[in-house]
C-alpha cells in the first residue's frame, strides 16, 4: 500500500513538473507583458521607456511584469524572442520598430500585440485599403512626421541644393515608403533625387560616402539602421560639408543637421496607456485604430549647423530647437 501512494504521489510530481515546465508559469496576479525592441538607440530608448512608464502608471507598478529583449537589429532574433514571448503566455506584447512587430504579430493571432516606432502599418504588416484599423489582433502608434513638410525643410532652408541624396536601409519597408513619399514632394519642387540603399550597417559608410559625394545635401527618414550608425556616417559625411536632414532626432544628434519628428517618449506613453485599456478590458486592440501624433518636434544641432555655416538665428526664428548634447 506505501509502495503504491509512493508510486502516485511520485507521478503526480512529476506531471505537475511537465505542466508548469510547458506552461512557463507566470507571475501570479501580474499582468506579463512581452517588450520586444528591435535595436538599441535612443528613438526606441525612449519608446520603450515611455511606455513601461504609462503602463505601471495606468495599472500599478507592482501590478505589471516587463520581460524586455533586445533583438539588435537581427531579424531571425526578433523572431525567437516574440515566439518565447508566446511560450510564456505573456498577456500583451510590444514590437518597437518595425521588424519587431512583424515577428510578434506573426507569432500569435490571439495575444494583443501593440507597435510603437512604426512609421506606416500598412507597410510594415502588407495591408491593403488601409483605413488607420488593422483589424485583427494588432494595433499601436506611428512615428510618421509630415513627409511634405520634411520636404519642405530642405527646400526652405537649402534654396541652393539642387542633388538630394536619399539614404536608407533597403531592408526596413517603412524606410522604403518614406523614400517615395519624400521622393515625390521633392521631384514636384524641381530637385534632382537620387536613392542611396543600403543593405545592413555594414556597408552604410560606403554609400553614405558616395551620397555624400554626388549630392548638395542627404535626406535620412526615421531609419532604425541609420539610428544605430550616425557616427560611422557622421564620420564620412560632415568632413564633405554635405548637410544631412531628417525625421528623427536621434540621427540629427549624431550626424545631422536639422529634423522634423516626433517625441519618442511621448510616442511610448501613448502606446503603454492603450496597452492599459486593453490588459483592463476597456478596449479591443483590434477595434483599436493606429495612433498618429499631431503634434511634432523641431530640432537642430547647433555643433554641426555652426561647422556648416547655417543661420542659426533663422532657425530659432522658425521654431527649431537645439538639441541637449
Amino acid at each position: 500500500m506505501k509502495k503504491l501512494l509512493s508510486l502516485i504521489l511520485a507521478a503526480a510530481l512529476l506531471l505537475s513538473c511537465l505542466i508548469l515546465s510547458s506552461c512557463e508559469e507566470k507571475t501570479e496576479g501580474k499582468y506579463v507583458v512581452g517588450i520586444c525592441q528591435q535595436m538599441p538607440h535612443d528613438a526606441l530608448d525612449f519608446a520603450t521607456e515611455g511606455f513601461m512608464d504609462a503602463l505601471k502608471e495606468e495599472l500599478g507598478e507592482d501590478n505589471v511584469e516587463f520581460l524586455v529583449q533586445n533583438a539588435n537589429g537581427d531579424t531571425t532574433i526578433c523572431t525567437t524572442i516574440a515566439n518565447n514571448f508566446v511560450n510564456k503566455r505573456v498577456d500583451l506584447m510590444l514590437g518597437n520598430g518595425t521588424t519587431a512587430l512583424q515577428a510578434c504579430a506573426n507569432s500569435s493571432d490571439t495575444i494583443p500585440v501593440l507597435g510603437t516606432s512604426i512609421t506606416a502599418y500598412e507597410a510594415a504588416l502588407s495591408l491593403e485599403d488601409f483605413d488607420g484599423l488593422v483589424g485583427y489582433n494588432v494595433s499601436g502608434t506611428s512615428d510618421i512626421a509630415p513627409l511634405d513638410e520634411q520636404a519642405a525643410m530642405i527646400t526652405s532652408f537649402f534654396p541652393k541644393a539642387e542633388k538630394i541624396g536619399l539614404l536608407y536601409c533597403s531592408a526596413e519597408p517603412n524606410s522604403d515608403y518614406q523614400i517615395k513619399k519624400v521622393k515625390e514632394h521633392l521631384e514636384k519642387a524641381g530637385l534632382n533625387c537620387t536613392e542611396f540603399p543600403f543593405t545592413d550597417s555594414g556597408d552604410v559608410a560606403t554609400v553614405a560616402a558616395a551620397a555624400a559625394a554626388a549630392s548638395d545635401l542627404i535626406y535620412v527618414p526615421t531609419d532604425n539602421t541609420v539610428a544605430s550608425c550616425t557616427e560611422a556616417i557622421n564620420n564620412v559625411v560632415l568632413p564633405t560639408a554635405t548637410p544631412i536632414v531628417g525625421g528623427d532626432a536621434g540621427i540629427c544628434g549624431g550626424c545631422g543637421v536639422i529634423a522634423l519628428c516626433v517625441d519618442y517618449y511621448k510616442l511610448g506613453q501613448t502606446t503603454g496607456k492603450m496597452a492599459a485599456a486593453i490588459l483592463k478590458g476597456e478596449q479591443k486592440v483590434d477595434e483599436m485604430k493606429i495612433y498618429i501624433p499631431e503634434e511634432c518636434i523641431k530640432v537642430y544641432n547647433a555643433s554641426h549647423c555652426a561647422e556648416l555655416g547655417m543661420d542659426i538665428e533663422a532657425l530659432k526664428a522658425a521654431g527649431y530647437t537645439a538639441l541637449e548634447n
